[in-house]
């Protein structure tokens, strides 16, 4: 039995809070070292590397078994706070693409760069905004979750498009994050970042 907090019934706050923080530093230490590995990996093409987005998705994803988030918020809600991110997410590029009246970008390739981009994507907020999320939430509450996961997204970007990505990714990760904070789950971060990926594809 737990809480609504998701802590154990019976278990004190404190020691809940304590045994969250140890829990929110090894998922820390572990995310550092899976952006170590996909660099390692990538090496100067580390952005465009297939095999270095996959051990990092791969990497996340044992991160978050080892301590899985809890989903709260109902489906339909979650499907239309996703739909709703993902429209402000495209927006910029959008308008900007309309404005040049530049052609969508040509399909050759899109299907497997598809595949790897839904399961990088959905690594990565299953952990930021699940597992870590969590975690966080439960230690020093829902500021601290939502600064610490957009803290994360940036970082995850700076090897892949350098510093000056840096407002951009901060921007999207606190997008991402409040829709985790608003709908309870994982799950509509996770839709609204994996459509904008693949949307962006057409609009670069």
């Amino acid at each position: 039995m737990t809480t609504a907090a998701g802590r154990p019934t019976g278990w004190p706050a404190g020691r809940w809070a304590g045994r969250s923080g140890w829990a929110a530093a090894a998922l820390l230490a572990g995310f550092a070292a899976a952006i170590g590995l996909r660099v390692t990996i990538g090496g100067p093409g580390v952005a465009g590397s297939v095999p270095a987005g996959l051990a990092f998705a791969a990497a996340l994803t044992a991160l978050t078994l080892a301590a899985p988030p809890r989903t709260r918020g109902p489906a339909g809600p979650a499907l239309a706070w996703a739909a709703a991110g993902t429209a402000v997410l495209c927006a910029p590029a959008a308008l900007s693409r309309l404005a040049a009246a530049a052609p969508a970008h040509r399909p050759t390739g899109f299907l497997p760069w598809a595949g790897v981009i839904v399961l990088v994507a959905t690594a990565e907020e299953a952990f930021l905004r699940g597992a870590l999320y969590d975690q966080v939430l439960a230690w020093r509450g829902p500021t601290a979750a939502v600064l610490v996961s957009t803290a994360c997204f940036t970082a995850l970007h700076i090897p892949l498009y350098g510093w000056h990505s840096a407002a951009l990714n901060t921007a999207a990760g606190l997008w991402l994050a409040a829709l985790r904070h608003h709908t309870g789950t994982w799950t509509a971060p996770a839709l609204a970042h994996t459509a904008t990926d693949l949307i962006a594809w057409w609009l670069r």
